[in-house]
């Protein structure tokens, strides 16, 4: 499953068992729906609320020292509840700008997802009542994911630039390393399972081989690293930079040191998941091997989608600051 993918997936906590949790220690047990937020002319509903916060409810009780529960959860909430009157306030500014999304235009989204991760549409739908939530949810979270994008394209993309100077800098910093022996250069994809059963971890297992033998047959690792990883490197390309031997995790020293240059390891299980590795250099230095004209446009894309998520929040600051927005939580 890609990053994205799951990530959404993450949401579907069902909410009957949240609510039930979140007022355990109330008289009443009873859920009474109420408005919490006004933004312009659209509301938002408590149950809107918990619907959106549940995964970080549910662990907030489930983790968080007993007396610090009560207080976690109001600024939780507080977080929570500004995120919905920004996803409003989006919404609100497209409608007006004229910009939507066609039936057509989500379908061909959710069918892309759906294929990017080997699915049948059957299994979709398995995965989706698996996870608690349903494809009209799932559906609402791609929508307005392709609504953001499409104002940042119209709001943002024209406004930056990224100069070649800024590409060269960004080149010599990270790239242009002074040659440093036992120092390894890894590229890393992992993968986890949904939950502690054998049959779970197999099933990881299985999709981690799949990759593995992509990666081996000469697909690019980067771009494997960034479909498939569930680890924070997917959007450097599984590119977790230069290590000494005495900086590895137990179970990278394993394995990472008996590697040659461009071999990917075998796939390891982690704490974390299943992870397996290329090793780049085990010199360190990377402008050998990645020239300034190999990783340019690389840069230039990674530097442009900074700069314009960069923008895009001072935007959306913008707009909330213009917007009325009452607060009756």
């Amino acid at each position: 499953m890609n990053r994205s993918f799951k990530k959404i997936f993450s949401f579907a906590i069902t909410f009957a068992l949240v609510s039930f949790l979140f007022f355990a220690n109330s008289a009443q047990c009873e859920i009474i729906d109420r408005i919490i937020a006004i933004v312009n002319d659209d509301v938002i509903t408590f149950s809107d609320l918990n619907k959106e916060g549940a995964p970080i409810f549910l662990r907030i009780m489930q983790q968080a020292p007993p007396e610090q529960v009560e207080m976690t959860l109001l600024k939780a909430r507080e977080e929570i509840l500004s995120g919905l009157i920004d996803k409003m306030i989006i919404e609100q500014h497209a409608a007006k700008l004229g910009i939507s999304i066609s039936d057509q235009e989500l379908d061909q989204a959710v069918a892309n997802l759906i294929a990017g991760n080997r699915m049948t549409p059957e299994q979709f739908r398995q995965q989706l009542t698996a996870m608690g939530t349903s494809e009209a949810e799932y559906r609402g979270v791609i929508r307005h994911q392709i609504l953001q994008q499409k104002l940042v394209d119209y709001e943002i993309r024209s406004r930056v630039v990224v100069t070649d100077e800024k590409i060269k800098e960004y080149y010599d910093k990270n790239y242009a390393q002074k040659q440093q022996h036992d120092a390894y250069h890894i590229l890393q994809i992992g993968l986890t399972w949904e939950s502690d059963s054998p049959a779970a971890k197999e099933q990881a297992y299985r999709k981690a081989e799949e990759i593995r033998k992509q990666a081996i047959s000469g697909q690019d690792f980067r771009e494997l690293a960034r479909r498939y990883s569930i680890l924070p490197s997917a959007a450097d390309g599984g590119d977790i930079g230069v290590f000494k031997e005495n900086e590895m995790a137990s179970y990278m020293k394993m394995t990472i040191p008996n590697m040659e240059p461009g071999q990917i390891s075998d796939i390891i299980e982690t704490p974390a998941g299943y992870q397996f590795y290329k090793l780049l250099s085990n010199q360190g230095n990377i402008a050998l091997l990645s020239s300034y004209e190999q990783v340019k446009d690389e840069i230039k894309d990674k530097l442009r989608n900074e700069t314009m998520n960069s923008q895009f929040q001072k935007w959306v600051l913008e707009i909330r600051n213009q917007a009325y927005i009452k607060k009756m939580l």
